[in-house]
């Protein structure tokens, strides 16, 4: 087992001590040279992080970036010192840009050293990155991560799901990088080959992007199709590498050494160490263009104390549950999207699947789809009206009826009927 970080093991008050030292230091030149927190941030009296008033969105960074083309103002240095530049997905909006420079990449490439390393992933590994290589950070924040690790880093940008199976078999790859939908996808598009990837040399994949990874049953089907021990990861293009599983796999730390995490009651407006609510992050070394008291905009329930694999960082109970405004309410009943697929991933037979919300006579009904046998389909049903408590119909489709997805799975709908 390899040896835990002195910042892992922190008590309360020595993290609160390092986290609001670093921060404390970093926030005058905010106010001198960042305009987006120069109008935002008053910082004189205070010693807590909690005592700031501030919050920053999605929306004000996105607002800012239109008002001011093409970056924004949340600029800390001259234009010419920054050396990188990527966006954000745009699942929640119009995509945000935003930009490195050399210190703050140096940052991204420490940030994923502890969660190669929860992993056990180390220098004798060859990574296998199963991404296309787009503008998205966490592409090149992990391949990034892998060579300072000193790792064997295997891209598979530009390539089909097809090319992808034959060269992680071909290059002896001993990792997966890759969102949990697309590890099954590679997993269908290897047994179409008459490829076994369980009998391949891999023996551990790393998921991020969706909740699946800490989801029992996707992760439990991904290490039965694979044949690997698979964690969970946790970052956002505005924030950073955040968060990793442990071998307890029960959720995700938060590298507290690097991010400070609050846990928001929406309801109530306060904010806590722990708790069930929305995450609110500020990152400690990304001083271009950070994030103070970022509202992430995800459901978590944020829990402390010792975890069996030693950490006392934070730990994100059972992941992320998913987004604040992704929750519907059915019937009086309310419903993540994460824990319908919990329910149908345990279902061996059924291989992708999608959901939709329809307004039915002034009423909400779900309905699923899933690519599997009418008979299955009556099981799924009455499992999630069993555990939910909701009645849902279920519709049986053929095999490859439904699409598939490389990047974040888009399974999740709203229609009117």
């Amino acid at each position: 087992m390899t040896p835990l970080e002195p910042f892992e093991t922190w008590t309360r008050e020595a993290r609160r001590q390092a986290q609001w030292r670093r921060l404390a230091g970093r926030l005058p030149a905010l106010q001198l040279n960042n305009a987006f927190y120069r109008r935002k941030l008053d910082v004189a009296g205070i010693a807590d992080t909690r005592d700031l008033s501030v919050f920053t969105t999605k929306t004000e960074l996105s607002d800012d970036a239109a008002a001011h083309p093409p970056f924004g103002t949340n600029l800390t240095y001259p234009i010419e010192k920054y050396v990188r530049l990527h966006q954000t997905s745009g699942t929640t909006g119009r995509p945000l840009r935003i930009l490195d420079d050399a210190e703050s990449w140096e940052w991204w490439r420490e940030c994923w050293q502890p969660i190669y390393r929860a992993a056990g992933v180390s220098a004798a590994d060859r990574i296998f990155f199963a991404f296309s290589f787009g503008p998205f950070v966490g592409f090149w924040s992990a391949f990034a991560g892998a060579e300072r690790l000193g790792a064997m880093c295997l891209t598979g940008g530009a390539m089909t799901t097809t090319e992808r199976v034959a060269a992680i078999v071909a290059t002896e790859a001993t990792v997966l990088m890759c969102t949990p939908t697309y590890a099954l996808r590679l997993a269908e598009a290897a047994r179409e080959e008459g490829i076994d990837l369980a009998r391949s040399a891999l023996r551990v994949s790393i998921h991020a992007g969706e909740p699946g990874a800490s989801i029992p049953a996707t992760r439990d089907r991904i290490e039965k199709e694979l044949g690997v021990v698979t964690f969970d990861h946790t970052g956002a293009t505005e924030v950073g590498a955040y968060g990793f599983s442990c071998s307890a796999r029960d959720g995700v730390h938060i590298n507290e050494s690097e991010f400070i995490a609050e846990i928001l009651d929406t309801a109530t407006g306060e904010a806590r160490d722990e708790g069930e609510g929305e995450l609110v992050l500020t990152n400690l070394g990304r001083w271009g263009m950070p994030v103070i008291r970022y509202r992430t905009g995800d459901r978590v329930n944020a829990v402390r104390g010792a975890c069996s694999c030693g950490r006392t960082l934070v730990k994100l109970a059972g992941g992320i549950a998913g987004r604040v405004d992704d929750m519907v309410t059915v019937r009086g009943v309310n419903v993540f999207p994460s824990a319908i697929e919990a329910i149908v991933r345990r279902f061996d037979h059924v291989g992708e699947y999608r959901v939709a919300l329809a307004r039915v006579r002034e009423m909400d009904e779900l309905r699923c789809t899933i690519e599997a046998p009418a008979d299955v389909a009556e099981l799924v049903a009455g499992a999630i009206h069993r555990e939910l408590g909701i009645r849902c119909a279920v519709e049986a489709v053929a095999p490859g009826t439904l699409p598939r997805f490389e990047m974040k799975a888009r399974r999740f709908s709203k229609t009117n009927v």
